[in-house]
């Protein structure tokens, strides 16, 4: 008896943890209200992959993370997600629904993301979206949408990311974004559709952060000038949303199908397209260079007064009063943005976003802020250290010249022809100042000892040293003068005989 109790108990247990079928082939939901091959994981609910025709009658409340996707729902009813208070995310993509309907999602004023890729759905009407004020991103991308209602996305002032490509759209409304508000969004994705007309003043007076994200690639744009020349110059601008698609920007050369011309790789039809035609599409940031420390305020510039005004960072965060979450950036009363203490993140361009009843929704005045540090200032000339240093400079040259030694072989060059020193001038001797200057004037060599002495003849000129010669110079001859030995050189001065004294201070050359 006693095995027959325990599997009693089991039984009691797998039955009320799994729960029983219900008429429509669930299972009842235990305490959890798990349905029946879903996985529930705290607040997560998948019940993905699992071929549902129809939504589970009952879902957890507590599921913030609902995923329905790869399924073949092809309904959604109205109000079904009323007990899901806490839904954050729902993924109904890879499903078969062809269309939303009014109510929908009325009860999910939290959801922040809506997955409806990937599905049949062939329009959106005025009310499909309404109760999703807080949606963030919505994925309708891999439909078959052909018409969007003129207030599609009216309501969804949170939207920051819509995916709308792959489809079947010949046209947008830039103008309003179809409700949509430029404030929060940041990507707009219309690649891959089949927009063929597309208004240029509209799509340039888009904010410059909203322009960063608009893909418009893969798309039968025409060969229009100013087309071409408003994304050429956000190509070069370094638009994300052109320069990493640059080669799938295509346009219809002569309006059929098949003649289709890269924007960016075959210019040459656009040689004859005046650039004159694209002036004055975009208003031209307002360049600002402002130092490292130093305070910054831009003032919003509009047409007409404003009811409401905003600014986006070049972080993308959205700045209304008081200021940014880090507290370095002040939105006043006036509307105007200020910052008390410009640091290098506060580099980028400013956008301001201001509405009013007789102003576009989207008008906008872009400040392009460039952060510099300061270029450090150059020291003082001191004229004292500069004289004092040219001073010991020119003592120093002055030493050297007196007392160092011209060259150290200097010493023994005496009488030598091939000396490489060079020989200062010294003094002459007061003997040497009252002896005569000598010229030697030689026929043949010294240094041939076969001729006679007697051929050489030298020229001696002496200056006048002696009393009654009247200033006159004698000049003597010295027949017998040996070149070897000076000493027997004998001149005469007037009548008289001189004898050769080397104590005379005779110097001859």
């Amino acid at each position: 008896m006693t095995w027959l109790v325990v599997l009693g108990a089991l039984l009691c247990t797998l039955r009320v943890g799994f729960g029983t079928l219900d008429s429509q082939g669930f299972w009842t939901p235990g305490p959890h209200n798990c349905p029946y091959k879903c996985v529930c994981a705290a607040d997560l609910l998948s019940c993905a992959g699992l071929g549902l025709q129809d939504v589970p009658a009952a879902l957890p409340a507590a599921a913030a993370d609902l995923d329905l996707s790869h399924n073949a729902l092809q309904r959604l009813r109205p109000g079904w997600l009323a007990p899901l208070s806490r839904l954050r995310a729902l993924r109904l993509g890879h499903n078969m629904l062809d269309a939303l309907g009014r109510g929908v999602f009325t009860n999910a004023s939290g959801l922040r993301l809506l997955d409806l890729s990937s599905n049949a759905l062939r329009a959106l009407g005025r009310h499909d979206l309404d109760g999703l004020g807080s949606l963030e991103m919505l994925l309708l991308f891999n439909n078959r949408l052909a018409h969007l209602d003129e207030h599609a996305f009216h309501g969804l002032g949170a939207l920051s990311r819509l995916y709308l490509g792959c489809n079947e759209l010949a046209s947008f409304s830039f103008n309003h974004l179809h409700g949509l508000g430029a404030t929060q969004l940041r990507t707009l994705d219309l690649s891959s559709n089949r927009l063929g007309r597309i208004p240029v003043p509209d799509l340039a007076a888009l904010p410059a952060f909203l322009k960063n994200g608009l893909y418009l690639h893969n798309n039968p744009l025409p060969c229009d000038c100013r087309l071409y020349h408003l994304l050429q110059r956000w190509h070069q601008r370094g638009l994300s949303a052109v320069s990493d698609f640059a080669h799938e920007y295509m346009c219809l050369a002569f309006r059929v199908p098949t003649s289709h011309v890269r924007f960016f790789e075959h210019s040459g039809i656009f040689e004859n397209c005046s650039a004159a035609l694209a002036q004055g599409l975009e208003q031209p940031e307002e360049q600002l260079h402002v130092q490292v420390g130093r305070s910054l305020r831009l003032h919003c510039n509009t047409s007409a007064p404003a009811v409401r005004i905003a600014w986006v960072s070049p972080q993308h965060e959205l700045l209304v009063a008081p200021g940014s979450r880090n507290g370095s950036i002040a939105v006043l009363s006036d509307g105007s943005l200020a910052i008390g203490n410009v640091q290098p993140w506060h580099e980028g361009v400013f956008v301001c976003l201001a509405t009013g009843p007789r102003l576009h929704h989207n008008q906008t005045h872009e400040y392009n802020v460039s952060v510099h540090f300061p270029h450090p200032e150059p020291e003082a000339f001191n004229t004292g250290f500069t004289t004092l240093l040219g001073c010991a400079v020119g003592l120093v040259l002055v030493l050297l010249y007196l007392f160092a030694p011209p060259c150290p072989g200097c010493r023994r060059c005496y009488h030598r022809t091939c000396c490489c020193c060079r020989h200062w001038p010294q003094a002459p001797s007061p003997l040497q100042e009252l002896s005569a200057q000598s010229s030697v004037l030689s026929t043949t060599p010294p240094d041939a000892p076969s001729r006679k002495a007697s051929v050489h003849k030298h020229v001696v000129f002496l200056e006048p040293g002696r009393r009654g010669l009247n200033g006159r110079v004698q000049l003597a001859v010295a027949e017998d003068f040996d070149l070897y030995n000076p000493m027997g050189l004998r001149f005469k001065a007037g009548s008289e005989s001189a004898s050769s004294t080397g104590s005379e201070g005779l110097v001859m050359t």
